[in-house]
């Protein structure tokens, strides 16, 4: 579905047919080699979900740019405007992935991993919702707000947050990885996104990579410096956790290649 929005508009659906069952295992190997071998941890598929579904999606969109007239003429397209009514049932979409978020995050931890991702999920969402309206309308020279970055980046927190989200972040960790994420895909749909398409033909009809990408990236950073932070006190031997922090980042390095 991440890289279905990437390409959204640009294939036919024979095209996604062979691009699912590519992607699927392509997906599968990438996945095998960080969990079994590299015995990576990614409870929110942060690494193996978002970031591999994002940028599996940007590599074809500017594949389809080299064959067609380009990312100029999908970007000029009047039919990629929203609407009153499309805005309005893309809200009450992201609503619904904003309250079911915390399920995604924790669906596979056990017991007080359960817990601590689910709790953790809803801080950095929170925190995400407040400062995406309040940048949103920082970054508008008129004050307004913008809906495609109230759609797409109040969940941004719940992404950046996901590889790290069974960790002990405590209260104030979830919200700052919330608030960062928020600032990040808020800037990244205002800025990087028009640059990436005039400069690089990269037309992403979704904004996957300001939401998916980016905050992917950042969740397998955090879950790099949380791991590095751990005590003895709160898991045991931290050794064990100080290899987790050279598996994270291979596994990240590995997705994005």
């Amino acid at each position: 579905m991440i890289t279905f929005g990437a390409v959204l508009g640009k294939v036919s659906p024979l095209q996604l047919l062979v691009i699912a069952f590519v992607e699927i295992m392509i997906f599968g190997v990438n996945e095998m080699i960080g969990v079994r071998e590299l015995r990576a941890v990614d409870i929110g598929g942060s690494m193996f979900v978002h970031t591999f579904g994002a940028y599996f999606g940007l590599a074809l969109t500017r594949m389809l740019a080299a064959d067609t007239r380009g990312a100029r003429h999908y970007g000029g397209s009047p039919k990629e405007g929203a609407v009153y009514h499309s805005d309005l049932f893309s809200l009450l979409g992201t609503l619904i992935l904003w309250q079911y978020w915390p399920s995604f995050n924790s669906a596979l931890g056990v017991g007080d991993q359960r817990h601590r991702a689910v709790i953790n999920t809803y801080y950095s969402l929170a925190a995400c919702v407040v400062v995406t309206f309040a940048v949103s309308c920082l970054f508008d020279k008129k004050g307004k707000f913008h809906m495609v970055e109230v759609q797409n980046a109040s969940l941004a927190g719940g992404v950046a947050v996901g590889a790290a989200a069974d960790f002990l972040l405590q209260p104030f960790g979830a919200l700052l990885i919330g608030s960062a994420a928020a600032l990040v895909s808020v800037f990244a749909f205002r800025y990087i996104q028009p640059h990436l398409q005039k400069y690089y033909h990269i037309h992403d009809t979704c904004g996957v990579h300001n939401l998916h990408g980016l905050p992917g990236i950042m969740g397998g950073l955090i879950a790099i410096i949380a791991t590095a932070t751990i005590n003895s006190n709160k898991y045991g031997n931290r050794w064990v956790f100080y290899m987790y922090v050279l598996i994270k980042l291979i596994v990240l390095m590995q997705t994005l290649d």
